[in-house]
């Protein structure tokens, strides 16, 4: 039966479920505060990624973040700032940094990594987009030091436990993947079980296919305000008009905690800023890249090589530091040495803000507090990958249809 649904947020994971739920035959409107041309669903590095099974709350993170607070260059960084939410969020970020939670992690990270991988290649299957950037090519995972190297070689165990392709490669054999250009690094770890696209060509064409499909995209409006009764929400107003609807989803990113407020629900949520330099010069990369010591990521994409990377956790802001751009560069120019970032493309640098959960896992599913509210978002660093697989559980939760797969572990009302 047809539902009419609000979507707020017009991100990856928004868009995502506005077009499985359009397929399901619902009147579907997304609400989002900008025009849906900028924000981490366009500056992120294009990875789908069932590599990434360590979450972000992993062992040892914490220190990091504290021994890094005051240089505001470092690839984790944590700006000093009074805020009680940051300090309860902390908190439960260190009680999620454990290695038996870590161990649970894993294989739900991995399992709806290869779903999201399978609606990528369906849609691309599909035609609904045209043609887009997919390509098969995987990751690579570059060191410089031993210690970087046999660290992610224990990480590269776990994923060939769990049925991923995964190669170490020495020097020679990494050259003969990337003969053109030159390298200074010992070796690689290559996931092959990876994949990378262009945001900036994916996003505007799943746009125009949903506003043909019948989509009602509402840009550059704002939610204000939230009326509820009876454990249901029964209005939804903007800054330019009012909205009813049977079923909300709220994947609204960073700002989806704000939001909750409004509705009293606690969703504890952190903004994790990004950054991406895009070079239009030829560089000769051909494979996707982790530039590990650096946590850089280098991803060719359609007309560019973007350079993307740190964690920043400085509140909710589009405020660009040098600095943090400086350090991309460097990385680049370590790894790669006869690459040049020029400071036109570093003046051009873009952020995005990632919704960070405690625990690393994305909030997918239905709030307990309100019967008619579903929560898509807290996707933290694999919002790009995740989106797909996403939009297919919120449109299978509102169907009441059996999930593709286990949603317990994202439970948007799970304690820390």
């Amino acid at each position: 039966m047809s539902k009419r649904i609000i979507i707020i947020g017009g991100g990856i994971a928004g868009l995502s479920s506005a077009y499985y739920l359009n397929k399901a035959g619902h009147q579907v409107t997304v609400i989002d505060k900008s025009d849906i041309t900028s924000g981490a669903s366009f500056v992120n590095a294009g990875y789908i990624t069932p590599s990434h099974i360590i979450p972000l709350a992993s062992p040892g993170m914490i220190a990091k973040g504290i021994k890094w607070m005051f240089n505001s260059a470092s690839p984790f960084y944590l700006k000093p700032r009074w805020d009680l939410e940051f300090f309860k969020w902390s908190w439960y970020f260190h009680r999620s940094s454990t290695p038996a939670k870590v161990a649970m992690a894993i294989p739900v990270i991995k399992n709806i990594n290869i779903l999201s991988r399978s609606l990528f290649e369906d849609i691309y299957a599909s035609g609904d987009l045209g043609e887009f950037q997919l390509e098969r090519k995987g990751l690579l995972m570059l060191y410089k030091t031993d210690k970087a190297g046999e660290d992610e070689l224990e990480v590269a165990r776990k994923a060939r436990f769990i049925g991923l392709e995964v190669k170490s490669l020495d020097l020679s054999e990494l050259k003969k993947l990337e003969p053109v250009v030159e390298l200074d690094v010992k070796g690689a770890i290559h996931y092959e079980c990876d994949r990378h696209t262009t945001p900036t060509e994916f996003m505007p064409k799943l746009v125009k296919y949903l506003r043909n499909a019948g989509v009602d995209l509402k840009t550059n409006e704002e939610v204000q305000e939230i009326s509820t009764s009876v454990s249901r929400i029964t209005e939804i107003k903007t800054s330019k008009a009012s909205y009813k609807a049977e079923e909300v989803v709220l994947a609204a990113g960073s700002w989806s905690g704000k939001i909750s407020k409004q509705l009293a629900v606690k969703l504890p949520l952190q903004a994790g800023k990004g950054y991406s330099i895009n070079v239009k010069k030829p560089t000769g990369i051909s494979i996707p890249a982790v530039l590990m010591e650096a946590k850089v990521a280098v991803t060719p994409m359609q007309g560019f090589t973007r350079f993307a990377g740190t964690m920043e956790f400085s509140g909710i802001n589009d405020t660009i530091r040098k600095e943090r751009v400086e350090a991309i560069a460097n990385a680049a120019k370590s790894y790669y040495p006869e690459i040049e970032i020029s400071t036109e493309d570093m003046a051009n640098a873009k952020s995005g803000l990632r919704p960070v959960s405690p625990d690393g896992l994305p909030y997918i599913g239905r709030s307990k507090a309100y019967s008619n509210l579903i929560y898509a978002t807290g996707h933290a660093m694999m919002g790009w990958s995740l989106g797909p697989a996403t939009g297919k559980l919120v449109s299978e939760i509102i169907d009441n249809k059996k999930t593709a797969m286990d949603i317990a572990p994202f439970d948007p009302d799970r304690k820390f």
